[in-house]
């Protein structure tokens, strides 16, 4: 373990995640249905890729464009998944990736172990500040600066529209209001809170490494299913910028599916991807999916491909 000095708990954050546990146990109470479930699937994708897409590729990384407004979406969308401000995410990103699984990264389960990397650090206050140093980009758009400080708005409004859809249901479908703030928001939330967690801490424990990136991370397949793409760990650290995660055509990436998609629709464009000879060494390995699946459940050692340096993100990108 690192020398964590000065680092105490919080006592309020530790009751707020607490306090969402406890929530989802209300279903003993208001029951399970279909729709509940269903809703609790579609906010759980819906919020997934305002995560990934919106606080990951784009906040943290810069790997597509976008209007202003299409940018303000992003941020409201992954702000609805009540994991702070997308400064702050993305702020505590970048700096993870500057100190990957070393002194410094404030996640690293290489450092100090799983439970801190998965949800520790996060339980204390050293860690709650913006740190806008690190995201001085976006932190010029006084929208973005609002959206924040005022972080739990977006989440609220979501439980008080799934709130009202649930009376509007009613029994005729077998739901009620309460049931959908409880199985659909709040289930979908933790949901949420767990697999982007576990990205940060089993991402860099269990699964295959194709190339040498310097670090501990990892592809697991069945993280990137859950994630959206995300979980092709390994394949981002070695190419942060791009907005391509799954370079093997086995390698699922939903984010990267729907971004293209915007693209098409022109509300994003130049989208960033990894260079030629990355997918020419990702396709070579035509038994990668036999060799994903071995990974997933054991820590598997490193078969490191080492490519031609990338250059490093543009510190100061423009604005949208």
């Amino acid at each position: 373990m690192s020398d964590r000095e000065g680092e105490r708990f919080d006592p309020a954050a530790c009751g707020a995640l607490l306090a969402m546990h406890g929530a989802a146990l209300a279903a003993l109470a208001t029951g399970v249905s279909r729709a509940a479930l269903g809703v609790a699937a579609a906010l759980f994708a819906l919020r997934a890729f305002g995560l990934t897409a919106g606080y990951h590729r784009y906040f943290a990384h810069r790997s597509f464009r976008t209007s202003r407004a299409g940018q303000l979406a992003l941020a409201w969308l992954g702000a609805s998944a009540a994991q702070l401000g997308p400064l702050w995410w993305a702020g505590h990103h970048r700096r993870h990736h500057q100190r990957s699984d070393r002194a410094g990264d404030v996640h690293s389960p290489a450092v100090d172990g799983l439970w801190w990397a998965h949800v520790g650090w996060l339980l204390c206050r050293r860690y709650a500040r913006t740190d806008h140093a690190a995201i001085p980009d976006f932190a010029v758009f006084p929208e973005l600066r609002w959206l924040e400080r005022w972080h739990f708005v977006p989440p609220v409004l979501l439980a008080g529209g799934v709130y009202a859809l649930g009376v509007r249901l009613g029994a005729a479908h077998g739901t009620s209001g309460a049931q959908l703030v409880v199985v659909g928001f709040f289930w979908s939330t933790l949901a949420l809170y767990h697999v982007t967690y576990a990205v940060n801490s089993l991402a860099h424990r269990f699964g295959s490494q194709r190339f040498d990136a310097g670090d501990e991370s990892r592809n697991n397949a069945w993280l990137a299913l859950l994630t959206l793409g995300d979980g092709w760990h390994n394949n981002h650290h070695r190419f942060p910028a791009a907005a391509r995660h799954g370079l093997a055509w086995w390698e699922v990436d939903p984010t990267w599916w729907a971004l293209r998609a915007l693209a098409g629709l022109g509300l994003v464009w130049e989208l960033r991807a990894p260079p030629a000879e990355a997918y020419t060494e990702s396709m070579s390995l035509a038994a990668g999916p036999a060799r994903a699946l071995r990974a997933l459940f054991q820590r598997a050692p490193s078969t490191a491909i080492t490519l031609a340096a990338q250059p490093k993100p543009n510190r100061s990108p423009k604005r949208p």
